[in-house]
């Protein structure tokens, strides 16, 4: 079974929203139990995102996951060109700043679903399809034209079965 790929906004908002650590420190368990058996993965501009706000969350993931838990993107180069030919193509639809922000080098969007494709495997996601949306490209969307299996948290726990 090939690992699930996390990106930031699980980390986030599961921080911040749904899963503080103070709360639910069962839920931090299970995810760092895990990365440690291998069922989830993320890539080096995920923990780019998460790093740069140096709080808990940094702190935990650089405590808690593995060495090798975040994965160099730039092994998907090939599927990363590919999603940026395809964002360019869709300038009749999307606002160049909805591109620049999508082909960003620094934002993990475009690199994790390259990553996905390259890797084969399911992309955990919080961010919901909004084909008609213009000022922002949803990874679901890009997901959906590129065949990418996408999942929610819920989705992927069940997937795994794990229970609380």
């Amino acid at each position: 079974m090939n690992p699930y790929i996390l990106d930031s906004n699980f980390f986030i908002q599961a921080h911040r929203s749904n899963y503080p650590f103070d709360v639910v420190p069962s839920f931090w368990n299970k995810v760092r139990q895990l990365a440690e058996d291998g069922l989830i993965i993320s890539i080096d501009k995920v923990r780019d995102e998460i790093f740069k706000n140096d709080d808990e969350l940094t702190s935990w993931c650089h405590d808690n996951l593995p060495d090798d838990f975040f994965k160099d993107s730039s092994l998907a180069i090939s599927e990363y060109a590919m999603l940026a030919n395809w964002a360019n193509s869709k300038n009749d639809h999307y606002k160049q700043s909805a591109i620049d922000e999508f082909l960003d080098t620094d934002e993990a969007d475009a690199w994790i679903i390259a990553f996905a494709m390259n890797q084969n495997t399911s992309l955990l996601t919080h961010e919901k399809s909004d084909p008609m949306r213009k000022s922002k490209i949803k990874m679901p969307d890009v997901c959906n034209d590129f065949g990418v299996h996408y999942v929610s948290t819920l989705d992927m726990f069940r997937g795994l079965g794990v229970t609380f």
